[in-house]
Parts: structure tokens; sequence; C-alpha cells
């Protein structure tokens, strides 16, 4: 029950991460979290403008920003 409560509320985080092909969400919110640089190596492409602040804002309501 734990862990399904858990999942439950990570759901938003993990729909979040896979707006775009991944790890180009994951490394733009370990930037926004503080834990990683912004620079990013090709072929990755930064994350798309459109999509930084519903990340964000996942990221916000769970406290990690």
């Amino acid at each position: 029950e734990q862990a399904q409560a858990l999942n439950q509320a990570l759901m938003p985080l993990h729909k979040a991460l896979f707006v775009e092909s991944n790890p180009i969400p994951v490394k733009w919110a370990l930037h926004a979290m503080g834990l990683m640089d912004a620079g990013i190596r090709l072929p990755l492409t930064p994350l798309a403008e459109p999509l930084r602040e519903p990340l964000r804002k996942v990221l916000s309501q769970l406290k990690l920003v």
C-alpha cells in the first residue's frame, strides 16, 4: 500500500519526465533542482521552452525546487 501511494504521488513527475525524449527532461529537472550544470552534449538538445514551466510546476508541487 505504501509503495502504491508513493507511486501515485510521483505519477505527475513520471509523466512530466517523459514529455520529450529521455534524458532531456531529466537533465533539465536536475538542473532546475541545482544538481547539475545547464550544459548538455549533442545530440541532446535543451528541453523545449513550452515544456519547462509544467515540469517546474510538478517539481515545485513535490517540493523538489
